[in-house]
């Protein structure tokens, strides 16, 4: 009976001490909580867009329990920074950022739509007044429509309405009036901001004021901070194909792209047949057009348009005489072709952004356009002179030992005259007559190498020739 009791007791004891224990470790029987962390600690563009939606969309697939931002950013563009804020406050999973020291401009309105908000020491958070690409704030109508939106971000946390002293006060979880006054210098706010600045709160003034949960140095004291202690982090990390278009998104890139292709269409138009410089043109466009389409900013008619111009072009050189409005249509088609492709149809919509940007992309367009034309033309002096390229297109020394003379012509002997093209005619070429070369004109249409021709037209000490 002894032996039973003491076992009895023995149990009681064990079962104890287990309870006691997990009491004093409540996080050692649960779940871990599970953390997506998603970085953005670069400029607010469409690609920053681009890896939140994936990064959202993989939380979701994960079953996560938080999405964590880690922020480090001057700001962007601010379309892009509101689709971000967008898919912040309708998120079903709880979103917090840490400010690894910056969330400027476009990154303070994407904190500011998160659940919570952590900053390291040293870390600032506002300035969202809306400039133009060269830097300077934008008209009252677009810091208008800016100052609305952060209001209402800050409003879509909620407010309560507590009694003090007998008087109803509602307090709002982040101040509209502070989020409008990151945009707008002109708001005063007692005790926080004169007039003549716009707000940009330290760490400090961030949690006196309600933006800032804590002070953190890192992601794990964010965490800590924010009551979880038991988590596991999951990263997104964007693939290889992302990082290609990425980069190729580049301005610069860009720039080099469109050497590239108007180069190439340059020296297609001055060599015979189709060969390399089409190739390389067209693997110019496509490396320029693809990223930009993946990213949702070419849309098909943009595309459409630069083809169009192509056409236009190729059928100003090759079918029409002279260059006119043909021609300058299909340059006009391609450049516009070009910037629009560089800029979010929805941008046009949205009236801060929309002309900024289509300048900024025509500009870069119309200098790498330039560019490319003046270095293609130095470039064909250089390599067409030399006996490798020399054969691809006309020589610029017609010497008479290789048939070439000067011969007085009038209109009544050579009109009506048939040879045959000695080089190919796109317009601009040479023909045989009476077994001398001459320079002449195609009057219509492209005419091939040793195909008959027939002389229409004399001018300017210039023949004018048609197939015969």
């Amino acid at each position: 009976m002894k032996k039973l009791i003491f076992t009895f007791q023995f149990i009681a004891i064990c079962l104890s001490n287990i309870n006691a224990s997990n009491k004093q470790n409540p996080d050692s029987l649960q779940k871990p909580v599970l953390v997506y962390q998603l970085d953005i600690l670069q400029e607010i563009e469409p690609s920053a867009w681009r890896q939140t939606q994936k990064a959202f969309e993989f939380a979701k697939k994960s079953k996560a329990d938080i999405i964590l931002i880690h922020m480090n950013t001057y700001g962007g563009l601010v379309d892009v920074a509101d689709s971000i804020r967008t898919k912040i406050i309708n998120s079903p999973v709880p979103v917090y950022v840490f400010i690894d020291n910056n969330a400027a401009s476009a990154g303070a309105l994407i904190s500011i739509a998160c659940n919570k908000i952590f900053m390291r020491k040293g870390a600032n958070i506002g300035a969202a007044t809306v400039v133009t690409s060269d830097g300077k704030a934008a008209p009252d109508k677009y810091q208008a429509y800016m100052r609305a939106t952060m209001r209402s971000t800050a409003e879509s946390h909620g407010k309560i309405t507590v009694i003090e002293n007998g008087d109803t006060i509602i307090k709002w979880f982040r101040d509209p009036r502070i989020a409008e006054a990151m945009v707008d210098e002109s708001i005063y706010i007692q005790g926080i901001i004169d007039t003549g600045k716009v707000i940009t709160f330290t760490t400090n003034e961030a949690i006196k004021y309600g933006y800032c949960e804590g002070e953190a140095e890192t992601i794990n004291e964010a965490l800590k901070l924010a009551g979880i202690n038991n988590y596991k982090i999951e990263k997104y990390e964007p693939t290889i194909t992302e990082k290609i278009i990425d980069f190729l998104i580049n301005p610069v890139i860009h720039g080099l792209l469109i050497m590239l292709i108007i180069g190439g269409i340059y020296f297609e138009l001055q060599t015979p047949g189709i060969g390399f410089p089409f190739a390389a043109a067209l693997f110019g466009a496509v490396l320029y057009f693809a990223p930009l389409y993946l990213e949702g900013l070419a849309e098909n008619w943009e595309i459409l348009i630069f083809v169009a111009g192509v056409i236009l072009l190729l059928i100003e050189i090759f079918a029409i005489p002279g260059f006119g409005v043909t021609g300058i249509l299909g340059i006009i088609c391609i450049i516009v072709g070009l910037a629009l492709s560089m800029v979010d149809n929805i941008v046009f919509s949205f009236e801060g952004q929309g002309i900024p940007a289509f300048f900024k992309s025509l500009s870069i367009v119309v200098i790498s356009a330039t560019a490319s034309f003046f270095l293609s033309i130095y470039l064909s002096k250089k390599l067409f002179t030399t006996t490798r390229f020399g054969e691809l297109s006309l020589q610029t020394v017609q010497n008479v030992s290789d048939g070439y003379v000067s011969v007085e012509m009038q209109p009544s002997q050579m009109i009506g005259k048939q040879g045959i093209a000695a080089t190919i005619l796109h317009p601009s070429g040479k023909v045989e007559i009476d077994n001398e070369i001459y320079d002449a004109i195609a009057l219509t249409g492209y005419i091939d190498k040793n195909e008959n021709i027939e002389v229409v037209k004399y001018e300017t000490g210039q023949l004018y020739v048609r197939k015969k």
